[in-house]
């Protein structure tokens, strides 16, 4: 990866999604601008505030794909970052930081 790049992965399925209630969301469905959680594979050498491993939150409109070893992976700079949710030692919750 280079300058201020990162590689992620997207957690889970982005398809359709369950309200509070349990009623199913299909993606279809128009909604207000919603980000996106995905986690980190691999940072470029400019990289500063987010690590390997890390959760983080985008706009997945800005976003490019790429496909690497079969796996799809979407590429971003870091300032198109919104959060980082980091695990804390300890068990004491996502270590959420915006």
């Amino acid at each position: 990866m280079l300058n201020d790049r990162l590689l992620v992965s997207l957690d889970g399925d982005q398809a359709e999604r369950r309200s509070s209630a349990g009623i199913v969301i299909p993606a279809t469905a128009v909604v207000g601008k919603r980000l996106a959680w995905a986690t980190v594979v691999a940072i470029g050498q400019h990289v500063r505030q987010v690590e390997i491993g890390d959760r983080v939150l985008f706009d997945p409109d800005e976003r490019a794909e790429v496909e690497l070893e079969g796996a799809t992976y979407l590429l971003l700079r870091e300032k198109d970052v919104h959060a980082v949710a980091q695990p804390r030692g300890g068990g004491e919750g996502t270590g959420l930081y915006l």
